[in-house]
């Protein structure tokens, strides 16, 4: 039991003792002690008035007396106003560093046969273009979601649904053909998905001229502007080719599907090296060539129970008008999908391969609306999990303008941003001289782990739901909010301990009950203790950046004592051996923390 559950009880009793009452759990309010005050908890004893029937200050005074007597961990109190400031006694810090030190994983749930089944969905990359930097933000909120799922003992399954098909995907295979010339990765040296990606921006660079063409010939006719554009857009010859090439595909033709693969092939295996540079993967990918007939399936079998409804024209919808929205087609007249469709389809398949308990889609904000309808439309097509779908809605992330070009000139690609952040890691470290007596190995490997330490903790330590501005230089700073600042605090207390071995120093498994301890310390044992919390919280709120700034303040925290107080240095063994412990622990939970949010921490730099 730690401190605060021992407190807890504690309370409870002494209001039984004291006024013959049993009160819920939930009545006893435990907060940390405000820093003016003695103490390092305070109860809140107001809910406790109408039944001690006395002043707020009274009340607090025999509760104090009474925990005092029976309960040891409480050594003293004081009392201010209607809160009593409870003095932990040192042989219970003790015992709770000692847990601490105990549990690789303190704070964190280990998951059990009978623990819930949470899917998570991230990623959901086209593959007619590469990753860029919003994918960057849902790909490093995914993992980290997953992981703090998983510290609160929940089985994870991390999944990733491709859109694989669909005119975009023919507008990258039409583009090679006709102007590829039977160029491949290998004999490029691209990348697969910048390869396609270039064809794709090559189809759009000759469509527009043809439209331009169009649009001209027809206003030259007489036709006015805007109705030029629109005939000139659909009768462009290169769009109409990539549509004919869409039914091909449609109907399995071999040669349009071979090369559908084979390009595929290629943009896999890039998104494969740019998932593992980002620390990112999945326990299961969906594609959408897959999922869409499913979909389409399962939304003629709601036609046929009545829960959908087919218009004249030969569409599908669904009436969403009870719910308070408005009509949502799911098939159109041609019988062909739309998105929604597609997500029920992999709904259906998801729920066949796994007993999903709850389905979490790690999507931006500007799908709000949908994954609202979905959730209604799973919830009638009787998947058990359907109003209960988590959408984990974020905002948009972008850069300072003029920080970074990407090859398409308008989207930030996540390969460049990757090498500019390991580069920048890199030239920092060496100003600062932080790669002293260091083999190039080690120089180039601690550059990756600090650099995609800074994009991720400043990617992830801020609200989710919030739109961002990420900025390299300041991300890559070893001072303040930052990656690199825990990160080279981790390092530094990894250098103590090898001084520590060094001089023969033995860091016991468990301290003494009567060894020292000042109130630092102890600040440093209740702050470790309150992970757990942190990360129960962080799995309630859906919140990476809950993690992160725990991970900050302890890191704070800990600087703040060493700067305060010597470790190797201090006055007696006793004290030494005491901060070795605290210090050995501040870096295994600032380890897992950081863990939770996908980010590496160096051994040394």
């Amino acid at each position: 039991m730690n401190i605060i559950s021992e407190i807890n009880k504690a309370a409870l009793e002494a209001v039984k003792a004291l006024y013959g009452q049993d009160v819920p759990e939930k009545m006893v309010q435990v907060q940390k002690t405000k820093k003016e005050f003695e103490g390092s908890l305070t109860l809140v004893v107001f809910p406790f008035l109408k039944i001690s029937k006395k002043k707020p200050e009274d009340t607090a005074a025999e509760i104090g007396e009474w925990m005092k007597q029976n309960c040891k961990a409480v050594a003293d109190y004081n009392v201010v106003k209607g809160f009593l400031n409870i003095v932990i006694d040192t042989a219970a810090w003790i015992g709770m560093l000692n847990d601490i030190n105990a549990d690789e994983h303190y704070g964190e749930k280990q998951a059990t046969e009978d623990s819930p089944l949470v899917m998570i969905e991230y990623s959901s990359p086209n593959t007619n273009k590469p990753l860029h930097l919003g994918h960057v933000r849902n790909n490093l909120l995914g993992w980290s979601l997953a992981q703090i799922m998983a510290a609160n003992g929940n089985k994870v399954v991390k999944t990733n649904i491709v859109n694989d098909r669909g005119i975009h995907i023919c507008k990258s295979m039409l583009a090679w053909q006709k102007w590829g010339n039977g160029v491949t990765p290998e004999t490029s040296g691209m990348k697969g998905d910048h390869l396609i990606g270039d064809f794709y921006v090559a189809f759009d660079k000759h469509y527009r001229e043809e439209v331009k063409e169009l649009k001209a010939k027809f206003v030259a006719e007489g036709m006015d502007e805007e109705a030029a554009e629109k005939k000139a857009k659909d009768e462009a010859p290169l769009i109409k080719e990539a549509h004919e090439m869409l039914v091909k595909w449609e109907q399995g033709d071999k040669d349009v599907r071979d090369l559908w693969q084979k390009m595929n092939s290629w943009v896999y295996a890039g998104f494969d090296e740019t998932y593992k540079n980002l620390g990112v993967g999945f326990d299961k990918i969906y594609y959408e060539s897959d999922t869409y007939l499913k979909g389409k399936a399962k939304v003629e079998e709601g036609l046929e129970k009545g829960l959908f409804e087919r218009h004249e024209d030969n569409s599908v919808w669904a009436d969403l008008t009870n719910e308070g929205l408005d009509q949502k087609l799911l098939l159109r007249s041609d019988g062909t999908s739309v998105y929604m469709t597609q997500d029920i389809g992999t709904a259906e398949m998801r729920f066949k391969d796994y007993p999903i308990d709850k389905m979490i889609y790690v999507v931006g904000n500007e799908q709000n609306y949908h994954f609202q309808v979905l959730s209604i439309l799973l919830d009638r097509l009787g998947f058990k999990w359907g109003k209960e779908l988590v959408h984990f809605s974020y905002g948009m992330v972008e850069l300072p303008n003029g920080k970074m070009k990407s090859r398409e000139g308008t989207v930030v690609d996540a390969d460049d941003l990757i090498e500019t952040m390991v580069a920048d890691a890199k030239k920092t470290s060496e100003e600062l001289g932080k790669f002293n007596d260091m083999t190039e190995e080690e120089r180039n490997e601690i550059a990756r782990i600090v650099g995609m330490g800074a994009l991720k903790y400043f990617i992830l330590k801020v609200d989710a739901r919030k739109n961002m501005l990420f900025n390299p230089e300041e991300s890559i700073d070893f001072n303040g909010n930052t990656g690199p600042f825990i990160q080279y605090t981790y390092a530094r207390i990894r250098s103590i301990l090898r001084k520590a071995a060094g001089q023969g120093v033995t860091i016991p498994d468990a301290l003494a009950d009567n060894m020292p301890l000042c109130q630092k310390e102890t600040e440093l044992i209740q702050k470790m203790d309150e992970f757990g919390a942190a990360v129960r919280q962080a799995g309630k709120d859906y919140s990476p950046s809950g993690i992160a700034n725990y991970c900050y303040e302890l890191t704070k925290d800990f600087n703040q004592f060493y700067h305060d107080y010597s470790i190797l240095n201090a006055d007696t063994e006793e004290e030494k051996v005491v901060r070795l412990v605290i210090a050995k622990n501040v870096a295994k939970t600032i380890k897992n923390g950081m863990a939770l949010l996908g980010i590496e921490v160096p051994e040394r730099m």
